[in-house]
């Protein structure tokens, strides 16, 4: 099964680095945040992936053209040029097969998951979530959850300070979305989605500016299509400097909780 990660946003409240690269770039540790994203689904057995890239994208198409230079121990022969001049020091690479896609420099979030339907309808059912933030979120539950209930689309919901869009929900099925609520001790919208492929068929219209968190999903509250699952672990975003250092201290106390691999 595939997972899109949305890596074209431009990050704006993390300016201080996202000037220089896209914000999924930032490091966490000495690896990147999209890195750590890709290991918690990795470790689910998760492998493939659909990278949706915009602002910066040539970073990240670099990063991965030459990942064993930027993962592993490397020695360069520099008296050869063939392929032979490299050796690569420590573990295999990662069991990963990644496709780079441009869904546009402005194109917004649902859009960006429109504009790569060709790498992700042949299949039921596919994985979507943010660029920029992790936990420890089951994802083999949450895609059993997916299964049981049917229907077209799951979001996985989260008990953080309430600045992002709340859900409200009866017994798993979404109600309604607030998209800045005040603080109510509510579920948010935490990302790790999973969409059935019947999400191209009517939701996910024409236009750059398709914000998923807001026609798309709204659309299929109101068909009752959108199921709620709860996760009450670890989560956290990286919007801003100080949640990129709280991201850096918990990884760096070699106890962060996203790390299941």
């Amino acid at each position: 099964m595939k997972v899109a990660i949305l890596c074209g946003g431009r990050g704006t409240r993390l300016r201080e680095v996202s000037d220089l690269i896209p914000k999924p770039m930032v490091l966490v540790g000495d690896k990147p945040i999209l890195w750590h994203i890709m290991k918690i689904y990795s470790s689910h057995g998760f492998h493939e992936f659909v990278l949706l890239l915009g602002y910066k994208g040539e970073v990240i198409r670099e990063f991965f053209l030459n990942f064993s230079l930027h993962t592993t121990n490397v020695t360069i022969d520099l008296k050869r040029t063939d392929p032979g001049r490299l050796t690569f020091h420590g573990p295999p690479n990662e069991p990963w097969k990644v496709t780079l896609v441009d869904t546009g420099e402005s194109a917004m979030t649902g859009a960006r998951v429109r504009n790569a339907q060709q790498f992700l309808n042949d299949e039921d059912t596919f994985m979507v979530t943010y660029g920029d933030g992790v936990g420890d979120v089951d994802i083999t539950r949450l895609l059993e959850f997916h299964r049981s209930h049917g229907r077209i689309a799951s979001v996985t919901v989260v008990r953080p300070p309430g600045r992002f869009g709340e859900l409200q929900i009866n017994e798993s099925v979404v109600e309604s979305f607030i998209e800045k609520p005040q603080v109510s001790g509510g579920f948010i919208n935490g990302g790790f989605f999973v969409f059935n492929r019947a999400l191209f068929d009517r939701y996910l219209p024409d236009g750059d500016g398709l914000v998923l968190e807001r026609g798309p999903l709204e659309q299929l509250i109101k068909d009752q299509q959108l199921m709620a699952f709860a996760h009450e672990g670890f989560w956290q975003p990286m919007d801003t400097p100080r949640e990129h250092q709280l991201l850096n201290d918990v990884w760096a106390s070699g106890k962060a909780p996203w790390k299941r691999w």
